[in-house]
């Protein structure tokens, strides 16, 4: 029998319809984030997928997610046991948290936000770069809580945010530093990764959107 791995980014949040750099900032999420994470249910209920565990950050629009999926899911009862933890959290914008994405960019110009938003090393100012991410808490977190679940044949939800989620992505070996831009991850859309005698078989979103 196969087991899942299964990311999930959080619904709309206030910032991401007001275009703001969000980052640590404790943002709930939209009205259509709350559709959103119920149609997320609605695919999971779908799936037949029941989890073992679900982890999540200490920021509430990824765990109102969380809360609400499992809920349209079936599965509310684990709503009470999800595990909330920093190291799941966006990465931090430092000194572009609350900026508006395009007004950043007529101030420091299109190029050097596309660096500070997209590129793997550099840090914006003030703020954490992906591979700070990926190295100082992402990777230790899931290799120390989440990988032994996996490898041991269980069923794990991940909802979390565009970046750290991300860095999951490099660090299963699913996409590489280099290829990580191109990897969509549209919110409250469950990217299902399904796992056979303990390595990753297949790769999907659960309505269907092509994940390649």
């Amino acid at each position: 029998m196969p087991n899942y791995l299964v990311l999930m980014r959080h619904g709309q949040s206030q910032w991401n319809l007001e275009n703001r750099f969000t980052g640590f900032h404790d943002i709930d999420i939209t009205d259509q984030g709350r559709e959103e994470a119920a149609q997320a249910g609605r695919c999971l209920k779908a799936s037949g997928i029941r989890f073992d565990a679900v982890f999540t950050s200490t920021l509430q629009r990824a765990y109102h997610t969380a809360e609400i999926a499992l809920e349209m899911a079936g599965q509310g009862d684990l709503a009470g046991k999800m595990v909330r933890h920093d190291d799941l959290r966006e990465r931090d914008y430092g000194d572009l948290t609350g900026l508006n994405k395009a007004e950043t960019a007529k101030k420091y110009g299109d190029e050097q936000v596309h660096i500070w938003r997209r590129s793997y090393d550099v840090n914006p100012p003030g703020g954490e770069s992906l591979q700070d991410v990926v190295e100082k808490r992402v990777r230790p977190y899931y290799e120390a809580h989440i990988k032994p679940m996996v490898e041991a044949g269980k069923n794990v939800l991940v909802a979390a945010h565009g970046n750290s989620l991300r860095a999951l992505l490099i660090i299963i070996g699913a996409e590489t530093p280099e290829s990580i831009n191109a990897a969509e991850l549209p919110t409250g859309a469950p990217l299902v990764f399904e796992y056979e005698n303990g390595k990753r078989a297949r790769r999907y979103f659960l309505e269907g959107r092509d994940a390649a």
